[in-house]
């Protein structure tokens, strides 16, 4: 084995020392403006839920047009998403899935095919999987019985049937049901300028 030569770098390229190694790197930038923290809020629920920007704002006109706080109101709208609703119910792994799911036609809300992944629940809807799907023991095996499986909890608002594999809404969702770490606050505030 080759002995490193006097002056040669005995670490990666940039390196200064092991003495500099050691120190944390330093936080450079600068300090995020009021309208930075409600934009990255906004972007942060926007990513949580799937949603493009022009759903997004379209959700949040009907959330602050309806009776009481707009930003409960949002999250509550976003909570009712059928995407959502099916993921809550613990029939898929993901949002992206269940939305892929609600698009290939594999989900009834009420016994009827809805396409929409944006349809809105209601109280007393019955979110089941379809015949054809029912009948796919891999895609059962692979995706519902392996969700349903973990000891994720359901919300208090939907209740699920594992058996016949049915979720029914029992009430709205309240921000207490909202287990996403968000300041809706920030939202409105952004949206309100």
């Amino acid at each position: 084995m080759k002995k490193p030569t006097v002056g040669a770098r005995t670490g990666a390229p940039g390196d200064k020392g092991q003495q500099q190694q050691q120190k944390p790197p330093a936080r450079r930038g600068r300090k995020l403006s009021e309208y930075g923290k409600q934009l990255n809020e906004k972007q942060q629920l926007k990513r949580e839920y799937g949603m493009r920007e022009k759903q997004f704002k379209r959700f949040f006109g009907i959330a602050e047009h309806s009776a009481g706080a707009p930003g409960e109101n949002l999250l509550s709208l976003l909570e009712r998403r059928l995407d959502n609703a099916v993921y809550r119910m613990k029939f898929v792994v993901t949002r992206r899935q269940s939305r892929q799911i609600i698009v290939h036609g594999h989900i009834l809300v009420n016994g009827k095919k809805v396409y929409s992944p944006s349809y809105l629940v209601g109280i007393n809807d019955v979110v089941s999987l379809a015949d054809n799907v029912v009948s796919k023991e891999k895609f059962l095996e692979q995706v519902v019985d392996k969700r349903m499986a973990v000891a994720v909890k359901t919300p208090e608002w939907v209740e699920v049937d594992k058996v016949s594999r049915k979720g029914t809404v029992l009430r709205l969702p309240v921000r207490s049901d909202i287990t996403t770490p968000v300041e809706e606050h920030l939202i409105v505030e952004l949206y309100s300028k």
